[in-house]
């Protein structure tokens, strides 16, 4: 899957490789919190294996030529195997800047140099088709990050997401988070999560969101049978529906909690536990548009 994106750069990597997911945390000892986006342990057929730290960035950040330096060095001091870097930008100037190298050094001494290697609108390929999707997952993906600005992102995002249909869980699973996490609270971001709702792409599947979605369900029916009453079913029927929009990460403001909490009329619950995997805010189950500092002060 990622030979198609080292062709891209011009390095040669062969079709069959293993490649194992890494875990991205860096934190030493000391409360001090480093987390590389993605990491992942790459085998190749033809050579050692090596370790590939993945970045996701948007804007220069001056910051980032000590912090890449330190992912390389921790993540080669703790797995003993060498480490490249990849940096996904969304933007020419951006890629300009983070193709570096970044220098670490005084007096006219050098101690240490990173060179990542970057990949961006330029270099990457827009990827609307499915097929190619398919057959190219990880370049789909990047490609996503890379064009997550251009009129062409909503293309690729649907192309990736019917091609995730064809894959097994655990790597449909994988880029989804991938991609969820890369791509952040932006546009393209939502546009992603609302793509990727259980109740569109995958029914069936055991995705995270469905997963919740039918533990919440399950939740509101046994509450209900244990206790042999209505009312117990509806406090487990507004369980569910609360746990549907805290694992899909909706804000549930204390209004709409006791509004839900509050509710005794089984049919309403149900339908709002359906529709809580689809609404993009809380107070859509309401069919209200979101409240906050912009909506209160066009109403005042």
């Amino acid at each position: 899957m990622l030979a198609p994106v080292f062709g891209a750069l011009g390095i040669a990597l062969p079709e069959k490789a293993t490649v194992d997911a890494v875990t991205p945390d860096a934190t030493e000892t000391k409360p001090v919190e480093r987390r590389i986006d993605t990491v992942l342990r790459v085998g190749p057929s033809d050579g050692d294996d090596f370790l590939l730290a993945v970045e996701a960035q948007e804007r220069r950040d001056p910051k980032k030529a000590s912090s890449w330096a330190y992912y390389v060095a921790c993540l080669q001091a703790k797995y003993g195997l060498p480490v490249l870097l990849l940096v996904i930008c969304r933007d020419r100037a951006t890629t300009k800047w983070a193709t570096g190298p970044f220098d670490c050094g005084a007096r006219g001494w050098t101690a240490q140099r990173t060179y990542p290697m970057v990949i961006g609108p330029d270099n990457l390929p827009v990827i609307t088709d499915e097929r190619t999707a398919a057959r190219k997952p990880a370049m789909a993906a990047f490609s996503a990050l890379a064009h997550a600005h251009s009129h062409d992102i909503d293309a690729i995002l649907e192309a990736l997401g019917r091609a995730l249909q064809g894959m097994d869980r655990q790597a449909s699973d994988y880029f989804y988070e991938f991609l969820d996490v890369n791509l952040g609270n932006t546009p393209a971001g939502n546009k992603w999560r609302e793509i990727l709702s259980f109740v569109t792409y995958f029914p069936g599947r055991g995705t995270v969101r469905e997963t919740a979605y039918l533990e919440g369900k399950a939740e509101g029916k046994a509450e209900g049978k244990a206790e042999g009453m209505i009312q117990g079913v509806a406090e487990g029927e507004a369980k569910g529906v609360l746990r549907v929009l805290e694992v899909r990460g909706l804000t549930v403001s204390d209004d709409v909690r006791t509004r839900i909490t509050t509710c005794t009329d089984l049919d309403r619950l149900g339908d709002w536990l359906d529709r809580a995997g689809t609404v993009a805010h809380a107070e859509e189950l309401f069919g209200e548009a979101p409240r906050g500092p912009e909506s209160t002060s066009e109403q005042s």
